[in-house]
């Protein structure tokens, strides 16, 4: 997999992709991230990647012109019809397992960071972005949003994680929260793990966990319990 992350502020990026699983990711191969600064497409001495909004609004939006031009840079040495195009934005639908697992599957995936009060609209006249949210709370910038997805995925790409059986296990992959997890001591401060865990028995320990799935996601994510039971 190819990930192309555009940014006006890629130090902000830098430090994550290349560290822990993602930075595993790179160095197996498995996928290749590339951020470009829009301050490089820039053709003015300041480096200026944003202006005042037309209409008299509070705060600064992000120029077209440096984003245009990158994404033009990238598409050079890439086929466009081979890649999805991601804006983090609030307007987009809320960015689910689903999705990962979807875009985990595709060749290229570009990402536009928003930043400032958003993004010059013209962008979507020029390219066909696909808008996902985070959640329904507000960032300081696209670049933590487009993380939290680009890890999501690059962790369900073959040959990231050693234990692929961890991935389809977590939570949210059948519609549940997971089950508690325990390790060693057995015993800490006269806490005992529970004793299902100790008998080998892997029928009760697998009924046990999904009992637990259930009455954690029953009691903690009420919205999550309806839909699996439906």
């Amino acid at each position: 997999m190819k990930i192309d992350i555009v940014t006006g502020f890629p130090k902000m990026l830098e430090g994550p992709i290349n560290d822990s699983m993602i930075r595993k990711a790179q160095r197996n191969k498995k996928v290749e991230i590339k951020i470009h600064d829009l301050r490089d497409f820039t053709d003015d001495r300041h480096k200026t990647i944003d202006d005042y909004p037309y209409g008299g609004s509070a705060g600064m939006v992000l120029k077209i012109e440096p984003i245009v031009r990158c994404l033009d840079q990238i598409f050079e040495t890439n086929d466009r019809n081979d890649a999805e195009l991601i804006l983090t934005s609030p307007r987009g639908p809320v960015f689910k397992q689903n999705d990962a697992k979807r875009l985990s599957l595709k060749k290229h995936l570009v990402f536009l960071c928003g930043h400032y009060k958003g993004i010059d609209e013209r962008i979507h006249e020029f390219y066909s972005f696909k808008e996902l949210s985070i959640g329904d709370y507000i960032l300081s910038s696209g670049e933590i949003a487009s993380l939290v997805i680009v890890d999501s995925i690059v962790r369900l790409l073959p040959g990231v994680l050693k234990d692929i059986e961890s991935a389809w296990t977590d939570s949210f992959e059948d519609g549940l929260l997971d089950a508690p997890y325990y390790t060693r001591p057995e015993e800490y401060q006269e806490i005992k793990v529970p004793k299902v865990l100790l008998s080998g028995n892997h029928s009760k320990i697998e009924e046990w966990c999904q009992l637990k799935r259930e009455s954690i996601t029953k009691e903690r994510r009420p919205d999550l319990y309806k839909k699996y039971l439906n």
